[in-house]
């Protein structure tokens, strides 16, 4: 939209159904979005609009919810489910506090998809084997484009804690502050789009996949979660003397309650689960523990004040707004109907059956199918609608032959 147009107040509209085109561009039966296919409104919000420093030429983007043309929020927008997630702790006199932790890999371009991704050169000439897990070394040649970056975050209002070179080869972690729900997630949006844009200037690629290289960790977007009383700010799952309560209890249950039916949103593509079946600390289970990384549910090492769950199972190609209302509902479902959680575990493990998730998309979406919690919490237009969106593009994996199965299974009698 022109600027004047945007200026003028001028309603910009879309059709319903693309909230839930999928990634490879096509839509689901129309049955899912309404059979006429009619308008949504896209109404921006007024605290999410941002020049974008990285065009040459003045632009601007600006955060939209998607509402239905009477004035109510679309129930097929994952901002307005989040939006509906947060007004129902307000509800309660509760307000939810979050932090995301997002992986990146930074590669060099790739224009063939059918070769492996590679780490850039570095300012010796060299690629990155895999050795800089945690340096403070600049010999990868990237911080030109990490110093656009961070100045390009300062830009638009993105506050970061800290940040890190991560396990992966050319692997980068970024801790955004912790604060509201969905300015959380407004943020986790720019963050990843601002990393793309200024990686293009620099003649780089940013992938967020959950996995992009084998035999190497994936990529998380972690979610810290707390619950704040409105009004005085104290951490409900903390008590005067500093002892955790039966809410902070009753959020882990409901968390663990949730957390099968809610793969599919947690991890919402066919790589999601290479990254869960080969945990590089990528659990792909719902049980929960004091510090062990090993758990899907992980409680940190902090002060009462800071006594926080942290979801380890969402990848970096999450949809932040829907695996952060995902984990939250799941939270404040335990606490209202008072769910126990399980033990919690310490050192080596093995999983019991009830707390195992789904490893493949498939099974996923099948559990999320079944789950009359998820269409509880996010009503059964949405679930119907992402299920039909997310099984195209399950089909659209499966009609094609990889590689692996070419090398190895052709000379099979």
């Amino acid at each position: 939209m022109t600027a004047e147009g945007f200026l003028e107040g001028r309603r910009l509209q879309m059709a319903r159904g693309v909230l839930l085109q999928c990634i490879m561009g096509g839509y689901p039966p129309a049955r899912f979005y309404g059979s006429d296919d009619g308008d949504l409104a896209l109404v921006p919000d007024p605290a999410q609009i941002h020049r974008l420093p990285w065009s040459p030429q003045p632009r601007a983007l600006a955060i939209c919810d998607a509402d239905e043309l009477t004035g109510e929020s679309s129930p097929l927008s994952t901002r307005g489910q989040l939006k509906a997630v947060i007004a129902r702790y307000a509800a309660l006199g509760l307000a939810p506090v979050v932090a995301t932790e997002l992986e990146f890999f930074v590669f060099a371009p790739n224009p063939d998809p059918t070769q492996p991704f590679q780490p850039p050169l570095g300012l010796d000439g060299r690629r990155e084997d895999g050795h800089s897990a945690f340096s403070v070394s600049s010999n990868n040649g990237l911080r030109p484009f990490f110093n656009e970056v961070y100045e390009c975050m300062a830009a638009l209002g993105l506050p970061r804690d800290t940040f890190m070179h991560e396990m992966g080869v050319s692997q980068f972690e970024i801790n955004l502050l912790h604060g509201d729900p969905l300015l959380l997630a407004d943020q986790t949006l720019l963050f990843k789009h601002l990393l793309k844009e200024v990686a293009l200037k620099h003649g780089l690629t940013v992938v967020c996949m959950a996995k992009p290289l084998a035999h190497t960790p994936g990529s998380s977007m972690h979610i810290h979660q707390s619950i704040v009383e409105i009004g005085t700010g104290r951490n409900v799952f903390s008590d005067k003397a500093g002892e955790p309560t039966a809410t902070f209890r009753h959020f882990i249950g409901g968390q663990q309650a949730g957390m099968a039916d809610f793969t599919a949103l947690f991890a919402p593509n066919v790589n999601s689960y290479q990254r869960l079946c080969h945990p590089f600390a990528s659990p792909n289970n719902a049980c929960w523990s004091h510090d062990n990384r090993a758990a899907g549910l992980r409680i940190p090492a902090s002060s009462p004040v800071a006594r926080r769950v942290e979801n380890r199972l969402p990848g970096a190609d999450a949809n932040p707004y829907l695996a952060i209302a995902a984990s939250l509902a799941s939270g404040l479902y335990g606490i209202e109907n008072k769910l126990e959680p399980s033990e919690p575990i310490q050192g080596e493990f093995v999983v019991p059956d009830n707390l195992s998730l789904p490893c493949t998309l498939h099974a996923a979406l099948e559990r999320l199918k079944r789950s009359q919690l998820a269409k509880e919490l996010f009503g059964k237009e949405f679930i119907e609608g992402y299920i039909a969106s997310k099984t195209m593009e399950l089909t659209s994996f499966f009609d094609e032959i990889t590689p692996w199965e070419r090398r190895v299974l052709a000379a099979q009698a």
